[in-house]
This record gives structure tokens, sequence and C-alpha cells, in this order.
């Protein structure tokens, strides 16, 4: 028997941007929420399944006495050599990917959304979904919002954002953009809700 039909809807938005806000209010309303972030970060955790080829490809200096990946350390190195993003994530992503196939498979009939910060740098999540949310606001507001939950200066918080696409990147490939500035969270809750009905949430 056929997998019955659900929703594939991907959601993206910058770092402090309150996507994953975004995704916490759909869980609430039934959807299936696919955090690749999530995933990620499990997979270079304690044990975690991609710990073995980063330290083949990388170095035990690249792993903690936890067992878990060091990501200052490696934040650094990708920095400083952009090639050995590429060889991190091609480490990464095929686990974070199985992973993912793996809870669309144990979803059903309800909604899918991925939640994935790189949804328009990457090749391959445009072609898995049916529809693109993007969740926007001002580089001023993500670095305000980034250094109030992390402490983060802004220097740091500029530089990660340099390193995700742009607003003018983005919002050409959203069919809905959900701009998440100055409301609060009751607006917020509305805005979703509307765009969440036409997925039966």
């Amino acid at each position: 028997m056929s997998k019955p039909f659900s929703w594939r809807l991907g959601l993206t938005g910058g770092i402090g941007s309150g996507k994953s806000t975004v995704a916490q209010l759909l869980a609430l309303r039934g959807a299936c929420v696919i955090d690749a972030d999530a995933l990620s970060r499990a997979s270079t955790g304690p044990g975690g399944a991609a710990i073995p080829a980063i330290r083949d490809a990388f170095g035990p200096d690249f792993i903690g006495a936890d067992g878990a990946l060091l990501r200052e350390r490696m934040r650094e190195r990708v920095f400083a050599h952009p090639q050995d993003r590429l060889t991190l994530e091609r480490i990464v992503h095929p686990i974070v990917a199985a992973q993912s196939r793996a809870m669309v498979e144990q979803a059903g009939s309800a909604p899918i959304v991925f939640d994935v910060p790189l949804l328009v740098e990457s090749r391959q999540w445009p072609q898995r979904v049916d529809r693109v949310w993007v969740v926007d606001c001002t580089v001023e507001t993500q670095v305000a919002r980034v250094q109030a939950r992390s402490g983060w200066t802004a220097d740091a918080v500029k530089s990660v954002i340099g390193q995700q696409a742009s607003r003018a990147q983005r919002l050409p490939a959203a069919d809905a953009v959900i701009f998440n500035d100055g409301i609060d969270l009751v607006t917020l809750e509305h805005l979703v809700a509307d765009l969440a009905a036409g997925f039966g949430l």
C-alpha cells in the first residue's frame, strides 16, 4: 500500500529570524516538523553517526573527550578553508537525509514541515518540497535577537549571516513570506494560522 499523500513544506529563514518559533507553532497544529539542524547536531554529538567519518577526514583533534565534534574548532576550520565545509557536508548531509526519510515514513498523512536554514542555498531541498515559506526580518533584528539569546558579539552574528543566503536571494524563492519583525507572538500565531489553513492545519 502506498503512503498517504501529505503536503511537504520547506520552512527557512536566516539566523534570528524566528524560523524555529514558526516551526513550533506548526507542530502545535499537527504538522510533523523535521528539523534538519537538530538531526545534523545529533549526528555530530557524542557517539553520533557522523563522528567516525569526521575523525577520519579531519583527525582526532576535532573530536572532544566526550566523543562529540568540537564545533567551534570546526567552525574556524571551515571558515578559513571553504573546501573543508564541502567535505563536512558530504559526511553529514546523507545521514540527515536518511533520517529525514525515515521520519517522513512514520508521519502518515500529517503535513511535513522541513525546517531547513540553508534551504535556498541547497540544490536538493527545493525539489523535495511542495511549497517554501520564508520567515523574514531585517538584519538589524537578526543581530539583536541572536545577541540577546546567545550572547554573541555583533560581528560574530554578522559573520554567520554573511555565510547564509541574503534576504535578496531568499525572498524570491518563497511561496509565502512571514515578516516577523516588530510583531508580538500573538500576531505571529495569527499569520501562521492563516497560512497553515491551506495545508489543512
